[in-house]
């Protein structure tokens, strides 16, 4: 569907599109937006999942209606696989095989051909993989209902329901980039490959930060909300903390204040050196409190014991001391004005912070739509059409990324010759390059911080990459935003401190720059002009070199927000995910915090590396991809993220009471815990051979909650579950982050875990911490030719400073005498985690 002269990186890949629901077709629209030729799959009769959401997910693709279970739909569907580059599915492990598409048998007559599977569950865990892998029965096996957050577990809300669709938009985003990277690996190699992203294992790495279990954590770093929760646990009392009671528990630099024109106003700057501090002032109460008393601890990575006074602005948490008397202050000044005019202040002085405003507002918010995270599309069922923009693309391409074609349903015959039209250009594999993993011999320059992007290039260093960090000599932020996050950021890097604005820093800097294949920032436009990183200077420093920004507000076009600085929480804000999960402006609530936006946007930040690379080897462009934390809030939100004339109510599930959708989709509570049934109308029949819920198809909609209400009441959730699943009913009990490390742990031996089936942790009894430590593994993408590596544990950071100094040319002599002089450093203190 894209002319021949098209700049988009993906210009002239193939792709078959079996998908159904939201996981495969995101995949191959993310595909589609970067310039591939997408041919879709439907049944006969129409998706699986009839939704206007649709519109969306198969924009830039031709849709052919075939019935695979007919001799005519099957050799007609194999037609087409035989001219793609790239197929995708998202069904139950094996059921495409059974149909006649068997993925392996296609890759030995040609292997060059890439395939992505993307299951609930993985092809190797028995006990899930037949399991109706519906969204909701994902994140209830995941951890994802009953880990939303401290607030729902102070507020005694477990499990609580989400609509948010975090299984199928982080495996797609998963899949996406490593498809590009096998893709670009195949530039090489000549060889494509066969990939499986479980969607279980996916979410599970959205929410690796939620899952990360450190032994014997100092006591700086317990907020008052966790130190609520453990005593209240000791004492036996009950979870049962009202909604204005929990707030007065929040960080005065991490929560939300009402302003004078009724909105919320969220305000994210607890870790940083300077944010607090800007905040106070912008809100004119800065000098008064340091008249208080309000101190600034000079070095916070020294042990808290050392500290003069217990407080340090611009470290989380603050003491409740001064957490109170600082939130009573800016409660009262956030009143003074309207959010939109904080939001001004706010923006211009580099402050993170942002109002809350609901997904129907941010659909037609101005910015949006000037910016390109909001576009006009004209379908052929619903009209001029608003959907997300695209979530990641080129810099030199994005403008035409911002024209996506509608769908069109087309005939087999017009499919083909589409396909056909192309013809890939790839070495042969016996003239290729031989390559273990997708990412061997590439070097990546990472200056990110937080978690976005330095997730992006952790990530990227299981495929192979060598990764080297870079930070300050002397931090930014604190030890809870740099070490805690870093020790699953950090994992497969190594760590060089160095002063960027110094002499001595700079020269390393430019050094590093001129050694590296990629460099991955997120930072305003205006810092990277001024450390010679556009695309002018770069060019004269290293002019191969790729470039990936990430950040939080930016679109393919400029506007007022492209330079805010912000986080995950202030794009939840914006795009209405907060107001959607507390119900209403007067109580908006985060959702799930780390595991909704950030690390998915890490995976997008690899998608527009992968897509980068792919441009390089096959198009001999440079080119500088682009993602940000708003786009990927498109995508998270996809199910309904969209408007049209005639378009009813965005009414999809809200607020703390919300437990599913229907009496067929949501939770029950049993003679011993939740579950979360998962069943659509055309389910009824199957209920006939449940025991004790035969009589549920001849009720009346209205009296299913009620009848399965009591009837779940009689039997533990064990004994249920298996009765549902045995009638191929949806079904799984809620299960929560804890015990799922604790069930699916092993001892760190240095393999991924993509072997373990759909959970799986490592424990590291001596990690470089000094600390035990448990996280998840690098193990949601599965590569049948390509390696898989078990990064490295986050090793402290400075670590490495002797070493890249020594790679690049440096003598010891020289060595010795920039860090003496501070420019460059080996550590940010005596301890990995500050006590």
């Amino acid at each position: 569907m894209r002319n021949s002269f098209s700049n988009l990186p993906l210009t002239g890949v193939k792709v078959v599109d079996f998908g159904q629901y939201i996981a495969g077709p995101a995949v191959a629209m993310l595909l589609g937006d970067l310039g591939a030729t997408i041919v879709h799959i439907d049944p006969p009769n129409g998706p699986m999942w009839d939704s206007p959401a649709n519109a969306t997910l198969n924009r830039n693709k031709v849709i052919v209606n075939l019935d695979l279970k007919t001799q005519q739909g099957l050799e007609q569907a194999r037609t087409l696989c035989a001219e793609a580059d790239i197929i995708v599915e998202n069904f139950r492990p094996g059921k495409m095989a059974k149909l006649g598409i068997d993925f392996a048998e296609m890759r030995e007559e040609r292997p060059e051909l890439i395939t992505i599977s993307l299951p609930g569950f993985a092809s190797n865990d028995p006990s899930r993989r037949e399991l109706r892998a519906y969204e909701s029965i994902v994140s209830a096996s995941s951890g994802v209902f009953t880990d939303m957050g401290l607030n729902r577990v102070l507020m005694g809300l477990n499990p609580s329901f989400s609509p948010l669709p975090l299984a199928s938009a982080y495996a797609s985003q998963i899949a996406a980039s490593a498809t590009v990277l096998a893709l670009q690996s195949r530039q090489v190699t000549g060889l494509g490959d066969q990939i499986e992203v479980p969607l279980a294992a996916a979410v599970m790495e959205g929410l690796c930060y939620n899952s990360l279990h450190v032994g014997g954590m100092p006591e700086r770093y317990l907020t008052q909300r966790e130190v609520e929760i453990e005593r209240r646990r000791v004492e036996g009392l009950p979870m049962n903390v009202g909604y204005e009671d929990l707030q007065e528990l929040m960080d005065p630099f991490f929560r939300s204040y009402m302003c004078k024109d009724g909105r919320g106003f969220y305000v994210v700057c607890p870790s940083h050196k300077n944010h607090a501090r800007r905040c106070l002032e912008v809100l004119g109460i800065y000098d008064e409190l340091v008249e208080e008393g309000l101190t600034s601890e000079e070095d916070t990575y020294k042990p808290w014991s050392e500290w003069e006074s217990k407080t340090s602005l611009g470290v989380y948490p603050m003491p409740k001391n001064w957490a109170d008397k600082i939130s009573a202050r800016m409660k009262e000044v956030f009143m003074t004005r309207t959010s939109h005019e904080w939001k001004k202040m706010f923006g211009r002085g580099l402050i993170p912070g942002a109002p809350q405003r609901w997904l129907q507002e941010w659909m037609h918010d101005e910015y949006a739509e000037t910016s390109g995270l909001m576009i006009d599309v004209h379908d052929p069922v619903y009209g001029e059409m608003t959907q997300p923009g695209p979530v990641v693309w080129m810099e030199e391409s994005g403008e035409e990324a911002l024209q996506p074609k509608p769908r069109r349903w087309v005939d087999f015959d017009e499919a083909l010759k589409i396909l056909k039209k192309h013809r890939t250009e790839i070495p042969d594999e016996s003239e290729g390059e031989s390559q273990e993993s997708w990412l061997s011999g590439v070097k990546i320059l990472d200056l990110c911080n937080v978690i976005a992007g330095p997730h992006s290039a952790s990530y990227m260093a299981r495929f192979g990459a060598d990764v080297i960090k870079l930070e300050p000599a002397d931090p930014m932020y604190d030890s809870w935003n740099t070490v805690i996050y870093g020790m699953s950021q950090m994992r497969g890097k190594r760590s060089i401190l160095a002063d960027i604005t110094s002499r001595h820093g700079r020269r390393v800097f430019e050094d590093l720059v001129k050694s590296v294949d990629v460099i991955v920032w997120n930072a305003p436009d205006n810092q990277i002009r001024k450390m010679g990183l556009d695309p002018d200077n770069l060019r004269k420093l290293n002019p191969d070199a790729l470039f990936c920004k990430l950040d939080c507000f930016s679109g393919v076009r400029r506007g007022a927000r492209t330079d805010y600085i912000g986080y995950d929480d202030l794009v939840q804000a914006t795009t209405g995910i907060m107001l959607r999960f507390g119900g209403g402006m007067d109580r908006p609530e985060e959702h799930a915090h780390v595991g909704t936006i950030d690390v998915m946007c890490g995976f997008g930040g690899a998608l527009s590396v992968a897509a980068a690379l792919y441009q390089k080897h096959r198009h001999g462009r440079i080119g500088r991809g682009r993602t940000s934390l708003s786009s990927n809030s498109g995508l998270l939100q996809v199910p309904f993220a969209f408007d049209y004339k005639g378009r009813g109510l965005y009414d999809e599930p809200s607020g703390p009471e919300a437990s599913g959708y229907d009496a067929l989709t949501r939770f029950y509570s049993t003679a011993s815990r939740h579950i979360l049934l998962s069943a659509y109308e055309n389910d009824l029949s199957l209920f006939r051979n449940v025991e004790g819920l035969e009589d549920l198809p001849d009720l009346e909609e209205e009296e299913r909650a009620a009848f399965l209400s009591t009837a779940f009441q009689t039997q533990p959730a064990d004994e249920w579950v298996e009765r549902l699943q045995a009638a191929d009913i949806g079904a799984v009990i809620c299960e929560n982050l804890d015990s799922l490390r604790a069930m699916n742990l092993r001892e760190a031996d240095g393999s991924a875990g993509t072997e373990n089936g759909s959970y799986s942790f490592s424990n590291y009894p001596d990690h470089p911490s000094g600390h035990e430590v448990i996280q998840l593994d690098p193990y949601a993408v599965r590569s049948v030719r390509a390696k898989i590596i078990a990064v490295t544990p986050a090793e402290k950071f400075g670590t490495s400073t002797r070493a890249i100094l020594r790679e690049l040319g440096y003598v010891e002599t020289a060595i010795e005498a920039m860090i003496k002089t501070g420019n460059l450093s080996e550590s940010w203190s005596k301890e990995y985690l500050p006590s």
